[in-house]
């Protein structure tokens, strides 16, 4: 048995329109969407939002993080406080040797937006 790529994630949302401008501001592609429902593309990974009434899951957003590559972390800091953003704090070195940074979406999902060594 091989498990070849992870292709996507569902969140749990309280405000479908409030977390799509959000994903769509750190530059998600919006994609396919629907009164209850959208879903947003980088390459070929995907996140869809479901409105909270849709779903029957109890619990959101504990202990979940998306990874999120970028070419340069430093310069997507910065382009985060120039939108009015609020991350967690500075990109900083990881044991992985890694450097990054937690920005939380408007339901309390954390994005570690990282860059490789």
């Amino acid at each position: 048995m091989k498990v070849n790529s992870i292709s996507g994630i569902t969140c749990q949302v309280d405000d479908l329109a409030r977390a799509a401008e959000f994903y769509e501001t750190i530059g998600f592609r919006r994609g396919k969407e629907d009164s209850d429902h959208v879903t947003f593309y980088v390459n070929w990974f995907f996140v869809t939002l479901i409105a909270q009434e849709q779903t029957e899951i109890p619990s959101k957003s504990a202990g979940q993080s998306l990874y999120i590559k970028v070419d340069d972390v430093d310069e997507f800091h910065k382009a985060v406080l120039s939108k009015g953003l609020q991350p967690a704090g500075e990109p900083e070195p990881q044991p992985s040797g890694n450097r990054e940074f937690v920005l939380r979406d408007p339901d309390g999902y954390n994005l570690v937006f990282f860059q490789k060594k």
